[in-house]
């Protein structure tokens, strides 16, 4: 039988994670197989936990969600070992993109079952952060900025929480000139942001990039040029269900590698943890990660 161990961020999901663990636990030892859990301190302390169970023969569960799955993912992208999601934080837009169950016992069923397919990873190089990998996302702009206000909501939680810091950073913002660069092509763009997406979703369920797939060797690239604040807040809900990208508004691209700068500092992020300022430089890692889905 299978050897999981588990990495918990315990500040994830709160009640619900640590109800959802002790469920799935349950279900997997009385399968038959193997469960050790450990719970981080930090995300570098969950790589770590990471990869030394990796380097075991253990197959790796990142509980929580998109930072540690995104961190975890990362740091466990080009090693072999398996990576198993557990969703128990405020995106979990990794796992619906690999369209992974709520229910615990359909999870478990996954995790025992399912046979490792592997999924391609984000490699994100910038002067702060020589070599980050990802899972999901990199994007460069308000969304930056939305999901910095996100992470510091403390009365919000969820899609609530992403769509307050929306706005927070909407009322804000002022177009920037980007040029980005995509598999030696260049292209200017002036508006509210650019997104490299492996995922087709991000911020709580927004379907950024609709045509995304995580195991196509490709990166969605999506430009949202200026517009006023009212279209763009239209843009916002449009994002439920992908239909932003039919609006002139919205270039999509597609490559395998891309730099992206600015005229002036513009933030990006990656998976909800990296917060950095452009110029960046984003590489996708074909097939270099096996996951239960």
């Amino acid at each position: 039988m299978r050897q999981f161990t588990a990495v918990v961020n315990p500040t994830a999901g709160g009640s619900t994670g640590a109800a959802t663990l002790l469920q799935l636990a349950r279900l997997l030892r009385e399968a038959g197989a193997e469960l050790e859990t450990e719970y981080s301190h930090s995300l570098p302390h969950a790589q770590d936990i990471a990869r030394r169970a990796g380097e075991r023969g253990r197959i790796v569960l990142a509980v929580g969600g998109d930072g540690i799955a995104g961190g975890i993912g990362g740091a466990l992208s080009g090693t072999g070992t398996v990576l198993g999601l557990v969703p128990a934080g405020r995106g979990n837009d990794f796992a619906r993109a690999l369209k992974l169950p709520d229910d615990p016992a359909a999870l478990a069923d996954i995790l025992l079952r399912a046979e490792p397919r592997p999924v391609d990873t984000i490699e994100v190089e910038s002067a702060v952060h020589p070599r980050t990998v990802v899972l999901g996302s990199v994007y460069a702009g308000v969304d930056a900025v939305a999901n910095r206000h996100a992470n510091h909501a403390r009365l919000l939680r969820g899609a609530a929480s992403y769509y307050a810091g929306g706005l927070r950073a909407v009322t804000t913002w002022r177009a920037a000139d980007y040029r980005i660069t995509v598999d030696g092509e260049d292209h200017t763009h002036r508006g509210y942001t650019v997104v490299a997406a492996n995922s087709p979703y991000y911020g709580s369920g927004r379907l950024i990039a609709p045509d995304a797939r995580v195991d196509d060797g490709l990166l969605d690239v999506v430009m949202i040029r200026d517009a006023p604040r009212r279209l763009f807040f239209a843009l916002m809900n449009e994002l439920k269900t992908g239909a932003h990208v039919h609006r002139p508004e919205v270039r999509v691209l597609r490559g395998r590698e891309l730099r992206i700068e600015a005229s002036r500092p513009v933030p990006y992020g990656a998976d909800g943890e990296v917060d950095a300022t452009l110029p960046v430089t984003v590489r996708v890692r074909p097939a270099d990660l096996p996951m239960l889905y």
